[in-house]
């Protein structure tokens, strides 16, 4: 049902936890299946240098938590609206239709965050 990238996110989550003097941290949630993503980041010298999350949800929830914290590290502001629900997706070696919802909380929660990081 679920990739060996999902499952290897799920067992293994990365950069689970939170950030003390983040650059900016949201929530997102999804109010019809209830689950919910916070998302810290921190910023230097224009850059990610680190991001956590914390979940309450699903397996794939987790696993879009995962993967996009481990993606964005690097990048600058500006390349963090390129992060797209498709290329989670694919990151993750595909979502069941019914799962699809996880890569979305992800990408809400992080344009969220563009949204308080951008001048």
């Amino acid at each position: 049902m679920y990739s060996d990238e999902v499952l290897d996110h799920f067992h293994n989550p990365r950069n689970v936890g939170e950030i003390d003097q983040p650059a900016t941290v949201v929530e997102a949630s999804n109010p019809v299946c209830g689950d919910s993503m916070k998302l810290w980041i921190r910023v230097r010298e224009g850059k990610v240098s680190e991001a956590r999350f914390k979940v309450q949800g699903c397996v794939p929830a987790i696993a879009c938590g995962s993967w996009l914290t481990d993606t964005i590290k690097g990048k600058s502001v500006a390349e963090l609206a390129a992060i797209s629900t498709e290329q989670i997706e694919t990151g993750l070696g595909g979502l069941p239709t019914a799962s699809r919802h996880a890569s979305m909380l992800a990408v809400t929660a992080l344009q969220e965050a563009i949204e308080k990081l951008s001048p």
